[in-house]
């Protein structure tokens, strides 16, 4: 297993869920920490840092160009963040488990779902590009919400639209939600995952 630096807050009860975190390149693992204290008030936090740095922005695996994975590191990342989470999970699964991530964060949580696809209840995609054909998985149960700018010249459209049809096929309540901006967050799909995470505004 990869040994993840991280950051974590406990929930505010046994029952709470907890959500885990996942920055995007140039980030850390206290990016979204605050954030998700709000949007998801008493969750269990837990957010680990990127093991790669790209020209010192970290990230969750390498790249050989804007849109190009190192699929071999894809892979190393993946089954090291897998058994990170279940890591912290530890023995006794709790009620709800979540993960938002965003960019480089939502493309190493969606590889984690495709190698694991039982391991989230939740998850939260933000600006997310998967330049690749996902292998089949059973998503039945699932929930995932994808955010996304129809102008983002890092994260196309058509692959973006892919991605959620790919949740959606394959069993995943599966909701897309678009702005008109480009590759930045925007406070309508932080309003978007705010509803989601609660529970309200799903498919």
């Amino acid at each position: 297993m990869s040994d993840y630096r991280f950051r974590e807050a406990p929930g505010s009860a046994a029952e709470a869920p907890v959500v885990f975190l996942f920055h995007g390149t140039g980030g850390d693992e206290n990016q979204f920490f605050d954030l998700a204290g709000a949007l998801l008030p008493g969750a269990r936090r837990v957010a680990p840092r990127g093991d790669v740095s790209e020209n010192g922005a970290l990230r969750y695996f390498r790249r050989t160009g804007e849109g190009v994975y190192d699929m071999a590191d894809l892979a190393r990342a993946t089954e090291a963040m897998v058994a990170f989470v279940r890591a912290r999970l530890g023995g006794t699964r709790p009620v709800r488990v979540l993960g938002l991530g965003y960019s480089n964060g939502a493309n190493i949580l969606a590889s984690v779902q495709f190698a694991a696809p039982t391991l989230f209840d939740a998850t939260v995609l933000l600006h997310p590009l998967i330049p690749f054909a996902p292998a089949p998985a059973d998503f039945a149960g699932r929930q995932v919400l994808i955010t996304a700018g129809r102008r983002d010249p890092i994260a196309p459209a058509g692959a973006t639209r892919a991605l959620a049809d790919y949740f959606a096929a394959h069993g995943a309540g599966a909701r897309l939600v678009w702005h008109e901006g480009g590759h930045e967050l925007r406070p309508e799909e932080i309003e978007a995952a705010r509803d989601f995470l609660a529970g309200r505004g799903r498919p």
